[in-house]
């Protein structure tokens, strides 16, 4: 037996269970008589069982109530008057206050089903949904602001036309050609480095082209300094004059930048503007500001870019371009000024101090 199980634990617990079973029965087996016989209990009698059964219903734990107690309880509870009466009977209504009742129910009925209906239909028609069930937004008209209408400068866009050759105004260059003479004997004198600047005379051919290609005709006191003197040489108000094509180019410059007319939106004079094409350049100062005339009125003025053009130049009023010259003329002589401009004299180069108010 102990070849076929080979383990030992196995073996271990079969033995553990037979010597188990061996005590049990052995147990069994001498267990005395007495304790296998059962003991007869007596029945127990009628008599017992009743005295044993409790009466029902049981007594109150506070006591049987007696005769007065329960007469007490039988005795009615006494009410007020005004809890006891019975109200007395409502006459009926007569035919008007039914017939009033009626009516102004009627009225209410209708103004309530009025009102569920408007809900209703309010729900139904104005929901804020389409068909679909989708929500319907509106769409808002987009409010575009209508640019201002861009004006262009007339005189900036001139029409082509053909160069035309002028005859000289004979009083005028006679004018001019004086205040040049006192210019010139000054200067060479007290600044010959500046005399020896001069510029040669423009051609009158080149002053047509330029005055065809700028759409405008140069005063008659400038195109006469021009005829003795193409710019350089002799600095007006601190400023380097210009020859006839920098005159043309410097008007051609200034309309590329500003070439609109400003003041036809905002209802200003285009005097007031920074620049107009009627203007004509005349000197620069090399740092965007230049001495002009005015075409039509024929005044000397000074602008500077982004700021208006004024029309008194070192803070007086020059009328032409004549005036400037004789002005200029005037203080070399002298020694005086043009508004808060005073020439000097630097190594023998011409050169213009600013002293204040005039």
């Amino acid at each position: 037996m102990s070849r076929l199980i080979t383990s030992r634990w196995v073996r271990l617990a079969l033995a553990a269970a037979v010597v188990t079973a061996v005590v049990v029965a052995v147990l069994r087996l001498r267990r005395p008589s007495s304790a296998r016989r059962p003991v007869a209990v007596p029945e127990p009698t009628r008599a017992e069982v009743a005295s044993k059964v409790e009466a029902w219903p049981p007594a109150p734990i506070l006591g049987t109530p007696d005769t007065k107690i329960l007469r007490g309880y039988a005795t009615p509870a006494r009410l007020p008057g005004f809890l006891t009466r019975r109200p007395a009977p409502r006459p009926p209504l007569d035919r008007a206050t039914r017939r009033f009742l009626t009516r102004w129910g009627a009225v209410a009925c209708a103004l309530c089903l009025l009102a569920v209906g408007a809900q209703f239909l309010e729900s139904t028609v104005f929901s804020g949904r389409g068909h679909a069930g989708k929500p319907v937004v509106g769409r808002v008209p987009e409010v575009q602001e209508t640019p201002a209408p861009v004006v262009l400068d007339a005189d900036c866009h001139p029409a082509a036309r053909r160069p035309h050759l002028r005859a000289r105004n004979p009083k005028v260059t006679r004018a001019v050609n004086r205040q040049w003479v006192r210019i010139e004997r000054w200067l060479r004198v007290n600044a010959p480095r500046t005399y020896g600047t001069l510029a040669a005379p423009a051609r009158p051919g080149t002053i047509a082209v330029a005055e065809a290609q700028m759409g405008l005709r140069l005063p008659e006191d400038l195109r006469a300094s021009l005829l003795r003197h193409n710019g350089g040489g002799v600095s007006l108000l601190g400023e380097d004059p210009l020859d006839v094509r920098r005159i043309r180019d410097s008007w051609r410059m200034l309309c590329e930048v500003d070439g609109t007319d400003d003041h036809l939106a905002d209802e200003t004079d285009e005097r007031s503007e920074w620049w107009d094409g009627r203007m004509i350049p005349f000197t620069a100062d090399g740092t965007g500001c230049y001495l002009l005339v005015d075409s039509v009125v024929r005044d000397v003025g000074r602008s500077c870019e982004d700021s208006p053009i004024g029309f008194a130049p070192g803070g007086v009023r020059v009328k032409s371009y004549y005036a400037l010259l004789k002005a200029t003329a005037d203080a070399l002589e002298t020694g005086g000024r043009i508004g808060y401009w005073r020439p000097r004299v630097v190594e023998g180069v011409l050169d213009w101090d600013v002293v204040g108010s005039p």
